[in-house]
């Protein structure tokens, strides 16, 4: 399969949107362009279990390569294996989704729906790039769509979480891009001249030394991304005040773009430096979790309650990432997967109740379940699988980070991950509080009684949602095999210098 392919669905789709006169022909064209990112993230899953099966062991399949800037050194070199293919079905379904539910947006809407189409654009092509040049230039691609979806759609605060929210990013990228050239400069491929192709550095030895300068670079710039502790201020006002896709966009894609990096370009192209930093990455991850948690607890507004509870739930992901054992780095991954799905389906179901009762407050809520049985069931599901339900892929995936964990033996890491699942009871605490205050008990507003339930567009994008969590949940292996044979290549990446 040619990967290109990934990256002209959104293109050719955004294109037609600009084109479109009317709005049935905008909602029409930005349907059918997401229904065939899903189609084609779907057959390229199968095409690359069909080549796996075939004895097809090369690390990166469906590779293709493009000078762009020869000078530099700069390819359009494109590849994927099991976690590329994992984000790309995320993406897939996330915006397939996000369009579902924004079916009847009608301000601006040419524009916003092409916002939305080219945003999955940037997020493809930062999946299936294996130049780091060029993995850059879709991380940047994703950043100005998020402003301009959060400052002109936006609630509340919007002007001040967009602008806050594209400069922490900026600022993240701004750190990635002195990580990456770092890379670029201590590479060598034999005639004097450096390279960004991640699989070229990855069979070089990079200096310790440069190792150690350029590592935090990168892995802190992604990690701005991914709500790393302390930068991740952006993500409750962001989250906050952004339309219902966006905010689902930005938790369910976004957010992985930096854990996907912090793996893919940090710790597996500088391992050495990644195992002394280990320590750091766990410390800030546990902080993060905790923090999330108990500041959750705190919240009153549902998106916030979302948004920081966001916050704890990247930090598994990095925790298993800082763990460098191969099933804490196969748990980060399906825990990317697992909260992209979740956190997609929680901000959905909330925007559903917004449109409906005009609050996101729980105490102005109450008794929903009476009138809107769909929706109220959306946001329980959420809410169980944000808690780790088993049966959920919460529950999957944060056990397999947890047994990975507990796999180093030093006390330090023993201790962080004690206080890693120790979260989960506060987790509880707060989602259960929610679901009953929100949906459960009698009705307490009495212009509440006639609400609407969900329509046949906010179901679809929901159940989506649903099937992708529930595969997941009730039958992990088909996503623990995508990924295991990548996290095998990272622990032999990392040879001696992990410590056992």
């Amino acid at each position: 399969m040619n990967l290109i392919v990934l990256l002209l669905i959104p293109l050719i789709t955004s294109l037609g949107i600009l084109l479109s006169r009317g709005i049935i022909q905008i909602r029409v064209i930005s349907l059918l362009g997401a229904m065939l990112q899903l189609a084609a993230g779907l057959f390229l899953l199968a095409m690359y279990w069909s080549e796996r099966s075939s004895g097809n062991n090369a690390q990166m399949l469906f590779e293709s390569s493009y000078a762009w800037f020869a000078p530099l050194n700069i390819n359009f070199h494109i590849g994927v294996d099991g976690i590329s293919i994992a984000m790309i079905l995320l993406t897939a379904f996330v915006v397939l989704s996000g369009i579902l539910v924004s079916w009847k947006e009608e301000t601006m809407s040419k524009e916003f729906f092409f916002l939305l189409i080219f945003l999955s654009l940037g997020a493809y092509g930062f999946f299936i790039s294996l130049d780091l040049f060029t993995m850059f230039f879709f991380l940047e691609v994703a950043v100005i769509p998020k402003f301009l979806l959060i400052g002109i759609w936006g609630s509340g605060k919007k002007e001040y979480s967009a602008m806050k929210l594209a400069l922490m990013l900026m600022g993240g990228s701004a750190l990635v891009l002195v990580g990456l050239l770092g890379l670029y400069f201590n590479t060598n491929t034999g005639n004097g001249s450096h390279t960004f192709d991640l699989l070229q550095i990855a069979a070089m030895n990079i200096p310790i030394e440069a190792q150690r300068i350029f590592f935090p670079f990168a892995f802190i710039g992604f990690g701005v991304f991914t709500a790393l502790f302390p930068f991740h201020t952006w993500v409750p006002d962001g989250h906050s005040s952004a339309p219902t896709a966006a905010s689902m966009f930005l938790a369910g894609i976004s957010m992985k773009l930096g854990g996907y990096g912090c793996l893919r370009m940090a710790t597996y192209l500088m391992p050495q430096a990644a195992q002394e930093y280990a320590w750091i990455i766990v410390l800030l991850a546990t902080i993060a979790i905790i923090y999330g948690a108990f500041a959750t607890m705190m919240q009153t507004d549902l998106k916030y309650i979302n948004a920081y509870s966001s916050v704890s739930h990247c930090g598994f992901v990095l925790l298993g990432i800082g763990m460098l054992t191969e099933t804490a780095i196969t748990g980060a991954v399906m825990q990317m997967v697992s909260h992209g799905l979740m956190t997609a389906l929680f901000f959905a179901a909330i925007g559903m109740i917004y449109s409906r009762t005009h609050t996101r407050m729980v105490a102005q809520l109450g008794g929903i379940m009476k009138v809107m049985p769909f929706i109220s069931t959306v946001f329980v599901i959420a809410g169980l699988c944000s808690l780790g339900l088993p049966g959920f892929s919460g529950f999957v995936a944060e056990m397999t980070v947890f047994m990975g964990a507990w796999q180093n033996a030093e006390t330090f890491y023993r201790i962080a991950t004690i206080l890693a699942c120790a979260s989960i009871v506060v987790t509880a605490v707060y989602i259960l509080r929610a679901v009953g205050q929100a949906v459960m008990g009698p009705i307490t507003d009495s212009h509440f009684s006639n609400l609407a339930d969900a329509a046949w567009n906010e179901k679809l994008a929901a159940s989506l949602l649903i099937i992708g969590i529930v595969a997941i949940g009730v039958a992990p292996f088909w996503l623990f095999d995508l990924i295991a044979p990548v996290t095998e290549t990272i622990m032999l990446q990392m040879g001696n210098a992990i410590v056992k």
